[in-house]
């Protein structure tokens, strides 16, 4: 017979005797299973069996990995749910019976006052704030709005702004981020567009920002494109404009080329994905090694890697926004979540690049260049002569638009990664004109 030891309430070694808890889980860890949604080795067997529907033996694990595995878990829970606002049901074609809420989202004052463990910084940068791990406490410009599904066996929410014209002109923009950017990072790129009478979507993938960091998720270009498209159809958008940058870029190629009648026209801001990165002498690294870069992420590092790769070396007061709003999912209890789903996505875009697919693109296509760009995940463990010749979107952009079949391509020669955000009027000028012209 199973004993819990004696420490525990009278109850908890009942209910451990009856053979309904594992010994040495005390009810408050069976509670944070069950709050935290999800079926790691770390919770007692019948939380596991009760989550999953599966009927399997209790692990032998040791008491050290489960509860590691346990916190990994509780990090990685959704956020308290919001106002439910409507419930639909619709299909993914990687889900069955998956459950649909829109929901709003009501974001926390702009000017949240600092918590007692913050301190200027002498550098005169923002201070950095814990935003939570879901970006609870970060405003964005937009209303937000929740889609909750199922995928993977896992209970799952994607924020998204959808913002309507006061005059639209009937088409759609649908903005993908890259991975080191947010939904709230096109919010410049938003207002031209709601400007000139587009609707405009801007999700969250899931795994980023605003929306849920699930510990076990599996990550392909394919399910985020998937999910994007379950999310254009719950809200009545048919064939849109799929507008990317960086990994979103990467991202919306893949779209196009799994659904390429889901879609009117594709725009491409300096793009990943247009060279192979193993093939071309970066070496792989597995998720932990990932997860322990991830772990390390600061402002500092991330203004550093941004300054270095993104902006040719330049600087401007206007990005530290968006540096500490990433470093501030990094901040608190939800640090490890955040840093293990960012640890999937670079090993997904490390290992799945769209090079090889190029001609597989139907839709007509935008390519925005900034010529500085010297982006390539995981150069810095490339020897010196590898990292020479990887990330040079001089070469990248005009040999991907020759690949793509229907493509007009827009070079920036002196800007780097984010030309959006760099030149923003330069650059959306180009993006209305190459708007116009794509049909």
């Amino acid at each position: 017979m199973r004993r819990a030891p004696a420490r525990y309430p009278k109850h908890v070694r009942e209910e451990t005797a009856k053979g309904r808890l594992r010994p040495g889980f005390p009810e408050a860890i069976v509670r944070a299973c069950r709050d935290a949604r999800v079926a790691t080795t770390g919770c007692p067997f019948s939380e596991r069996r009760r989550i999953t529907g599966v009927f399997d033996a209790p692990g032998k694990d040791s008491m050290r990995a489960a509860r590691l595995a346990l916190a990994l878990a509780l990090l990685a829970a959704p956020a308290a749910a919001q106002e439910t606002v409507k419930d639909t049901t619709v299909k993914d074609p990687t889900v069955k019976d998956q459950t649909v809420k829109d929901q709003a989202v009501k974001d926390t004052p702009k000017h949240a006052a600092p918590s007692e463990t913050e301190a200027p910084r002498p550098d005169g940068a923002p201070v950095v704030r814990a935003y939570g791990a879901e970006l609870q406490d970060f405003p964005y410009p937009y209303e937000v709005k929740r889609f909750e599904f199922v995928s993977q066996r896992k209970p799952l929410q994607m924020t998204y702004m959808d913002v309507k014209p006061e005059q639209p002109n009937g088409r759609t923009v649908v903005l993908l981020h890259g991975k080191n950017f947010c939904g709230a990072t096109w919010e410049a790129t938003m207002a031209v567009l709601l400007k000139a009478g587009y609707r405009v979507v801007a999700p969250d993938q899931i795994g980023f920002c605003k929306s849920s960091k699930p510990m076990g998720y599996q990550f392909s270009l394919y399910q985020l494109a998937a999910n994007t498209k379950a999310l254009l159809e719950q809200i009545g958008v048919e064939k849109p404009i799929i507008m990317g940058h960086s990994m979103g870029g990467m991202l919306a190629m893949r779209y196009a080329i799994s659904f390429p009648d889901a879609l009117s026209g594709l725009v491409l801001v300096n793009p990943i994905g247009l060279e192979d990165w193993r093939a071309a002498g970066i070496p792989a690294r597995t998720v932990d090694q990932w997860f322990a870069g991830e772990l390390r992420t600061t402002f500092d590092s991330i203004k550093a890697y941004q300054q270095k790769t993104y902006y040719a070396g330049s600087w401007s007061p206007d990005y530290d926004r968006w540096v500490a709003m990433l470093a501030g999912m990094y901040q608190g209890d939800g640090k490890a979540a955040v840093a293990w789903d960012q640890a999937l996505a670079s090993d997904m875009v490390y290992g799945q690049p769209v090079v090889y697919e190029l001609g597989k693109i139907g839709a007509p296509t935008l390519m925005l260049i900034g010529e500085k760009d010297l982006t390539a995940i995981g150069k810095d463990a490339a020897p010196p002569e590898v990292q020479k010749k990887v990330g040079n979107y001089a070469k990248l952009g005009p040999a991907a638009a020759a690949a793509i079949p229907d493509a007009k391509l827009v070079m920036f020669p002196d800007l780097g990664h984010a030309p959006q955000m760099q030149a923003p009027d330069r650059f959306h000028a180009a993006l209305m004109k190459g708007l116009a012209d794509l049909k």
